[in-house]
């Protein structure tokens, strides 16, 4: 049924599934939920059921109790079949923690976009400016504290705790490719500003999304700069981004990574749209009442009204810069860059 107008998303289920069961959300797509050991608990991945086997869309947090249940669902949800193909919408662990030691187990294929797969490798290698000393060196240009600074050293790669194996070889996914799965035919959405080629994946003919970490239901997802591209702007990529989305038909169900499945895109992207607007807005006012010139680290509790931990504390950093960086690139704010410091103005 068609959805004329809606003040509200609609949420088709009330509750998740277990986490040892898997529920059925359309034809051929399951839904299963797996743990983080993060403030954001869980992430939905989805396998497709095959003819003979699964296809299966993201691969959960690589950590010991998310390999534990993997072990139960493969007796259960799968029912001793194959996973046959892996796809991953982007490097986030996740993600993609579990996608070598899936594909190792069953001989299955990785499909993900070419920028994902050299971003994983740059940051488990920490190669290209994607160490932790270059996002410390970053932060500190942009104001965080030294306590902070060495928390953040102290706990050295922590992406590769989440991806402890990296993928040897991939097939390449780019925006606009097709391919078969679950029976019926899902087309590749680049989506840009919170990782370098995100790829959420539509099926027109089941009417159905997966959003990946593009389009979440009650929170935004994280758009951040980081030290391979200090001067960029994601925010501005992440918002253009979101036009490919409120395209898409009333009715298509979004399965999002985090929150609960749902259908209102156009509402959705309509709510993202005036959040950050409303945030840019706020930081704007915030910098241009200041006596001195802002760094990311004096803004954050312009942007976070609430304590932060130090995972939450490193995407609020690269998101502080981020939405600093962007009313910089609009002419709204000055940046002031010297040799150890950037700092924001009216």
């Amino acid at each position: 049924m068609g959805i004329r107008s809606m003040d509200v998303l609609d949420y088709p289920f009330e509750a998740p599934p277990p986490p040892d069961r898997a529920f059925e959300v359309a034809p051929n797509v399951l839904w299963l939920r797996m743990p983080l050991p993060f403030a954001l608990d869980h992430i939905n991945i989805w396998p497709l059921c095959e003819a003979h086997g699964f296809t299966q869309i993201d691969t959960g947090y690589g950590d010991e109790a998310t390999r534990a249940l993997w072990r139960r669902h493969f007796d259960t949800t799968l029912r001793g079949q194959p996973i046959s193909r892996i796809v991953a919408t982007h490097c986030h662990p996740d993600h993609l923690g579990n996608a070598r030691w899936l594909s190792d187990r069953f001989g299955a294929p990785v499909a993900m976009t070419e920028s994902e797969y050299l971003a994983a490798h740059a940051i488990i290698d920490q190669r290209a400016t994607h160490s932790v000393a270059d996002t410390c060196a970053l932060f500190a240009r942009h104001g965080m504290t030294d306590e902070h600074l060495a928390a953040l050293s102290a706990r050295g790669n922590h992406y590769r705790r989440g991806v402890p194996e990296a993928l040897q070889h991939f097939e390449r996914l780019i925006g606009g490719d097709r391919f078969d799965a679950g029976g019926t035919t899902w087309q590749v959405i680049a989506g840009y500003g919170h990782s370098p080629e995100h790829a959420a994946l539509y099926a027109e003919g089941a009417g159905v999304l997966v959003s990946g970490d593009m389009l979440l239901p009650k929170i935004s997802t994280n758009v951040a700069v980081w030290p391979v591209e200090p001067d960029g702007d994601p925010v501005e990529r992440f918002l253009d981004s979101l036009s490919a989305f409120e395209a898409l038909p009333a009715d298509t169900l979004v399965l999002p990574s985090h929150g609960l499945p749902f259908r209102g895109i156009a509402l959705r992207v309509a709510q993202l749209r005036a959040h950050h607007a409303a945030r840019l807005n706020e930081l704007a006012e915030a910098v241009q009442r200041a006596q001195a010139p802002q760094s990311a680290a004096d803004v954050i509790p312009v942007l976070f009204r609430r304590p932060l931990d130090m995972q939450q504390r490193f995407f609020a950093m690269g998101e502080a810069i981020a939405h600093l960086n962007h009313l910089w690139h609009a002419g709204r704010i000055t940046r002031l860059v010297t040799a150890d410091a950037v700092r924001f103005a009216a």
